[in-house]
């Protein structure tokens, strides 16, 4: 396998990881919605392993191309780059959300 395919496979894992977790932190936030907030927890924490996975990729990608690997410009790579930091931001204000709906849980109780 070439160096570009490789490029490819793990541009896509960061994509792919990048998904699953913004999709799952949007399961914690309905399951805190329906006042289920383990659940919610549970949902956050698989989230941020998820989000983790495609940190190791993005994290590989960034040493290899310190220590003198040149890649190509690609629309993909962006890609995968602005959905791994959209994924970040999202998951950081459903955290804030979700402890909202336990606060406003509490106050009803």
């Amino acid at each position: 396998m070439d160096n570009t395919m490789n490029t490819e496979m793990d541009i896509f894992t960061i994509i792919s990881h990048g998904g699953n977790a913004k999709s799952i932190a949007y399961e914690g936030l309905e399951a805190a919605h329906k006042g289920e907030f383990e659940e919610a927890d549970k949902l956050i924490e698989d989230a941020h392993k998820e989000l983790n996975e495609a940190h190791k990729t993005q994290t590989k990608l960034i040493q290899a191309e310190i220590n003198g690997t040149v890649f190509e410009k690609s629309l993909l790579m962006i890609h995968a780059q602005d959905h791994l930091m959209t994924s970040i931001s999202e998951i950081s204000l459903i955290e804030q959300m979700i402890k909202l709906l336990k606060k406003m849980d509490s106050l009803t109780k």
